[in-house]
């Protein structure tokens, strides 16, 4: 296990050298979208999202006179977005995910030789909000805001990588030894 610091954008050679159960800084824009987020996606073409970093997030902030100020962005489940996670890695080339509680198999497949998947720690939502240096825009305000799709400034963000671009996932590695220790009881 190693640490890796990224910078967005980041190409492929990038993702490659992640590993599951490396611990990764993003630093630079991602993009958050949580339910009505994902398909709007689906039929519309938002380019910030190409080859980007999706956070499936729906921060809560306070708005400020210099302007919108994040105070919680913790990570929400993952395996919701399962059915619409393989068409938009398709349509957006995105590069990595980030989340919480895993994602199922077709994603898995769907980010081989393409991109990664993180886990943010739950629980953590102001620590990431700290991460947090800038708010560029908030699309879609008419989802509410927590739905709404957020572009954001990042800086060292820390997640771990969970599945990697080669298809190695630690949850499947937790998943086999749990059933290898029910079979013993």
């Amino acid at each position: 296990m190693a640490e890796r610091y990224i910078n967005i954008p980041f190409d492929y050679k990038e993702v490659k050298s992640v590993r599951a159960g490396d611990e990764v800084f993003f630093s630079g824009r991602i993009i958050t979208a949580r339910d009505q987020a994902h398909h709007w996606l689906l039929e519309n073409d938002f380019k910030p999202l190409h080859n980007a970093v999706l956070y499936h997030c729906g921060p809560m902030y306070k708005e400020e006179k210099k302007g919108i100020e994040i105070i919680a962005a913790g990570p929400t489940t993952s395996a919701r977005f399962n059915q619409y996670t393989p068409d938009l890695i398709e349509k957006y080339s995105v590069k990595a995910i980030i989340g919480k509680g895993g994602m199922d198999k077709g994603v898995s497949d769907a980010l081989r030789n393409r991109g990664i998947y993180c886990a943010a720690i739950g629980g953590a939502a102001v620590y990431y909000a700290h991460c947090i240096t800038k708010v560029y825009k908030v699309y879609k305000k008419e989802f509410g805001m927590t739905d709404a799709i957020w572009e954001l400034e990042v800086k060292n963000f820390p997640v771990v990588c969970m599945i990697d671009s080669q298809g190695k996932s630690l949850y499947d590695q937790v998943e086999k030894a749990s059933l290898k220790k029910l079979k013993t009881l």
